[in-house]
C-alpha cells in the first residue's frame, strides 16, 4: 500500500467509532485526484464505508466480522465536524421523554444544516434539515420537549405537557416556558395555558 492510502488509514483508524473523515482533510498530502482515487481504493477493498458524498468513515471489526458504525455514532461525529446541531427525530424524543410507546423504525434525525441520506451498511439514516425554533432549546430534555411536542402535535398538546410537567426536571421545564417565544404560535399558548393551570 502507498504512503498516501496508508495515511488517510492510519488516520482514520485512530478515530473513536463514527468518526467521519473527508478527503479535504488529506490535500496536503497529495493531489485532489490521487486523494479522491485512495480514498475511493480504500472504499472498495471494504477498509473505509462512504456515508454520503464526501463523507466516510472506518467499519468496525468485531470477532463477529464487520459491522458498520452505531448510527447515532456517525451521526454525533458528523455534526461535530460540520459544526451544524444534529439530534433525535421528535418520534424518538417523544418516546425517550415517556409521551408514546411508539419506537421509529427508520433512523431519522434533525440538523441545523442540509438534509441528506447517510448508508450505513444495509441500512440508511436520514439527517433532515429542520426549522430554526425545533433545535432554539437545544439538546437537551427542553430542547427534546419541543421536538416531541412537534412530532405529537396540537391534538395531544395538552395531556403531552402535563406529563413532561410532571417528569422534566424543574431547571428544563422553565426552560421551556421562557423559551416559547420562538416556538410556534399553537405550542406557546399551550405551554402558557400549563404554566397557569399549575
Amino acid at each position: 500500500m502507498s504512503t498516501l492510502p496508508r495515511s488517510i488509514l492510519s488516520h482514520t483508524q485512530s478515530l473513536p467509532e463514527g468518526g467521519v473523515v473527508s478527503p479535504k482533510e488529506f490535500l496536503h498530502l497529495g493531489s485532489r485526484a490521487a486523494v479522491d482515487q485512495a480514498f475511493s481504493r480504500l472504499a472498495k477493498e471494504g477498509k473505509l464505508l462512504r456515508v454520503a458524498r464526501g463523507t466516510y468513515v472506518t467499519p468496525v471489526s468485531s470477532r463477529f466480522g464487520t459491522r458498520a458504525p452505531a448510527p447515532e455514532k456517525v451521526v454525533q461525529s458528523l455534526a461535530a465536524h460540520s459544526g451544524e446541531v444534529v439530534t433525535p427525530h421528535g418520534a424518538n424524543a417523544a418516546n425517550a421523554l415517556g409521551l408514546t410507546q411508539q419506537v421509529s423504525i427508520r433512523e431519522v434525525y434533525l440538523t441545523s444544516g442540509r438534509s441528506r441520506k447517510l448508508k450505513l451498511g444495509r441500512s440508511e439514516v436520514t439527517v433532515k434539515h429542520a426549522p430554526r425554533w425545533m433545535l432554539a432549546l437545544g439538546v437537551g430534555p427542553a430542547g427534546a420537549a419541543v421536538r416531541a411536542l412537534a412530532w405529537m402535535g396540537p391534538s395531544h398538546v395538552r395531556e403531552s405537557l402535563a406529563t413532561l410537567r410532571r417528569t422534566l426536571p424543574s431547571s428544563e421545564w422553565q426552560a421551556l416556558t421562557s423559551g416559547r417565544a420562538s416556538l410556534p404560535s399553537w405550542m406557546a399558548r399551550a405551554i402558557g395555558e400549563e404554566t397557569i393551570r399549575g
